[in-house]
């Protein structure tokens, strides 16, 4: 009857393309409307692409870690009765996809200039090597020949030379910066766009003494968004200890009755949450990013909660407007962004735009820690453990000492736009409301 375009879907505001992880289906294959197509992944989230009708895979137009622009044609599915094209597999590309892929050579960001490591020892001659249209296409377009396009190491599946490394090496093909790798380590280079640091074909141990494990996907970009921020941001962190003895009391009592009540369960995470917005709101130069030499400051107050993943990962899901949320609201966002991040349901919008970040180094029963900045933000909250400690309290009486329920906050800052003071006014700020919470508030 007619065969539908699937297009690489757009996955947020600032997201222009898109890494093809798997594809769940192949050539010939029947699909049913909504069953999963291919498995895809930014810089933010990993996400399932369904399809939207019924039918059968006529073509797949990339392989597995193919880098596709939004909105680019990525496959086509015939509907009852459309005969199958005659390509069987990932041979034939629309000449428009190519001209699409090909295009952002002239508008992608050029790496930094480094060595791009190549095989010398391949024979430069023909081989079984699997090259996509693409590649090909970008090969012919740059005037690379086949026993050149031998020589350069790909980095995606089964050492598949990718898009990547094909813009990576025409940009230091043409600034003379290639040289040989070693005749028995070949190094394969990936420049992402916002790092200097390369990716290496990792080798497998030799004697059995160790194990090598090569960092995945989510890995690096942690890997890579933590080094730019300290490479970016002037570190600074201040620490405080407090007494929450009375909000723990209050939990405490009111966590079966507020669970009855709201179906949720309550934990210090919103308490804490609720803390930090009053403190934003007394301090806003807090809520802020840098561009530049200019301070961005944001009025509505959206908060990242950092959260492990049973992988070992993290995400960071993101509380938009929580400055016009109730307790009660929080611990909603709180419980639904965190069930969702632990079963990798996150949409993409779901983890952009935070202007501030808490992260709860309690819940490993760490006591305190010194957290880098979620850039583009200029602060950090960590929050460490409650633990029963003897304290020194002052009474009409006199000083006395007593059990109470005790904890550390540590927050870092960017030391470009918040200096000491409002640092530290800012945490002991925080602080102050957690230590004067209301015992008798009712929910």
């Amino acid at each position: 009857m007619a065969q539908i375009e699937i297009v690489m879907p757009k996955m947020g505001e600032s997201i222009m393309e898109a890494t093809i992880i798997k594809w769940s289906k192949e050539v010939g294959d029947t699909i049913e409307m909504d069953e999963t197509l291919l498995e895809i992944a930014t810089d933010k989230v990993d996400s399932e692409v369904p399809s939207p009708t019924r039918g059968t895979v006529a073509k797949l137009f990339f392989e597995a870690d193919a880098v596709v622009p939004i909105g680019a044609t990525i496959a086509l599915i015939a509907t009852e009765g459309e005969e199958l094209m005659p390509s069987p597999s990932l041979q034939a590309t629309d000449p428009k996809q190519e001209e699409v892929a090909i295009a952002t050579i002239e508008n992608e960001p050029a790496p930094q200039k480094v060595a791009l490591a190549v095989n010398k020892k391949a024979k430069p001659t023909a081989s079984n090597r699997f090259y996509s249209p693409l590649v090909k296409n970008i090969a012919q377009k740059e005037n690379i020949a086949i026993e050149e396009l031998e020589r350069i190491v790909g980095t995606g599946k089964d050492e598949r030379v990718t898009k990547k490394d094909m813009l990576n090496y025409v940009v230091c093909r043409k600034n003379g910066t290639t040289v040989a790798a070693s005749s028995t380590n070949i190094v394969s280079t990936t420049i992402p766009k916002s790092s200097n640091t390369t990716k290496n074909t990792i080798a497998k141990s030799v004697n059995g003494e160790v194990e090598i494990l090569e960092m995945d996907r989510t890995r690096r970009l942690i890997a890579e968004h933590m080094v730019r921020s300290k490479q970016i941001a002037p570190h600074v962190t201040s620490f405080i200890e407090i007494d929450v003895t009375d909000l723990v009391n209050w939990r405490n009592k009111v966590k079966a009755p507020f669970k009855a009540k709201h179906k949720e369960n309550i934990t210090f995470t919103p308490i804490f949450m609720e803390a930090v917005v009053k403190a934003i709101q007394d301090f806003p130069l807090i809520n802020a990013s840098v561009d530049g030499n200019t301070i961005i400051i944001k009025k509505e107050i959206n908060l990242g909660m950092a959260t492990a993943l049973p992988s070992g990962s993290l995400i960071v899901p993101v509380i938009k407007n929580a400055n016009h949320l109730s307790l009660v609201g929080l611990t909603k966002q709180v419980n639904g962004l965190a069930e969702k991040a632990r079963n990798n349901k996150l949409k993409p919008e779901e983890v952009q735009g935070g202007t501030f970040t808490i992260t709860n180094l309690g819940t490993f029963g760490n006591i305190m820690g010194t957290p880098i900045i979620n850039q583009p933000q200029v602060a950090i909250l960590a929050t460490g453990t409650i633990k029963k400690k003897p304290a020194v309290l002052e009474t009409e009486y006199g000083d006395v000492i007593a059990i109470r329920q005790m904890m550390f906050l540590s927050l870092s800052y960017d030391h470009r736009v918040v200096d000491g003071m409002l640092g530290g006014s800012m945490l002991r700020r925080i602080g102050d409301y957690l230590e004067q919470f209301d015992g008798e508030r009712v929910i």
